[in-house]
């Protein structure tokens, strides 16, 4: 009987253990989630593999060809989580992505302050040969990521009222169109994931590019963050633009114009004072997302 009641024990506690661990799988960083797990719209029929751009002599890494779009998880330990998350989307012309310098680092560096970062890997619409379209399918992989968030932010240690986007050069333009056009979610759809709004908590642009409509700014357009380099002049006058025309509507922002950078200064270690700014957004977020009103 004895034998028989440690057999039973052992069996339980196995069960629990192989639980946790499934558990923490489920919700492991760097693991990463297809957007659509069954193919993604537009992308049927394509199966070239991902590829890495010819290296630069700046030693980042970037990518392309991307057929299957993705979020890559960067979650904080649990006893530093604030249920606060945000999508990144890196730049790239929508040639490529920097996957690095302007996606996973970040994702890091906020993860280490109790913020998770999603970093968001979208078909790009002007690599050579390609039949994407950014307005299109770039699009769609913005709005799904923060569809897909908000659908599994239980098992991802999430708030929904917390997850937000952070769109770098031409990610920015998703970030943008996301925050100012994204709709809510499909109550009766049969995929889950599409019940979910698309429209951020907040948003954060890093040398936007343009928005890729000039339509009015939504009065209920969420808070935003937005830093550039005054010396970035596309992006800067953009940048500028943007926050004018969010204070016309009654919207929030925060603006950082730095004297020097360029573009594209992402994560890289440079002694400038642009560098700050990461320190600057995540002050931004603990002050608006974190103890500010979705709190």
């Amino acid at each position: 009987m004895r034998a028989v009641s440690k057999l039973i024990f052992g069996l339980i506690f196995a069960k629990l253990l192989l639980t946790g661990v499934a558990a923490h799988a489920a919700a492991s960083s760097d693991e990463e989630v297809l957007l659509w797990p069954d193919g993604a719209p537009g992308s049927e029929g394509k199966t070239a593999p991902e590829s890495t751009v010819p290296a630069r002599d700046d030693g980042l890494r970037r990518i392309a060809t991307i057929h299957k779009p993705s979020l890559t998880l960067h979650l904080p330990a649990k006893d530093k989580a604030t249920g606060a998350a945000v999508i990144i989307m890196p730049g790239g012309g929508h040639r490529y992505l920097a996957i690095d310098n302007e996606g996973h680092t970040v994702a890091s560096w906020l993860r280490e302050r109790g913020i998770a970062g999603l970093v968001l890997k979208y078909r790009v619409a002007r690599e050579e040969g390609s039949t994407y379209r950014v307005e299109e399918h770039a699009v769609a992989d913005a709005e799904r990521a923060v569809r897909l968030a908000r659908s599994r932010a239980k098992e991802w240690g999430l708030d929904p009222e917390r997850i937000g986007v952070l769109g770098v050069s031409a990610g920015g333009q998703l970030a943008i169109h996301a925050a100012t056009r994204g709709g809510a979610g499909k109550t009766d759809a049969a995929d889950v994931v599409e019940r979910e709004s698309s429209r951020p908590a907040f948003f954060a642009l890093l040398y936007s590019g343009a928005p890729l409509t000039d339509a009015p700014i939504p009065s209920d357009t969420p808070p935003a963050f937005i830093c550039v380099a005054f010396d970035d002049k596309g992006p800067a006058g953009q940048a500028l633009s943007l926050a004018q025309k969010l204070r016309d509507a009654g919207g929030s922002a925060e603006l950082h114009v730095y004297a020097h950078g360029g573009h594209g200064f992402g994560m890289k270690d440079r002694p400038l004072p642009v560098t700050g700014w990461i320190a600057r957004f995540h002050e931004w977020i603990v002050d608006q997302v974190v103890k500010g009103p979705t709190s």
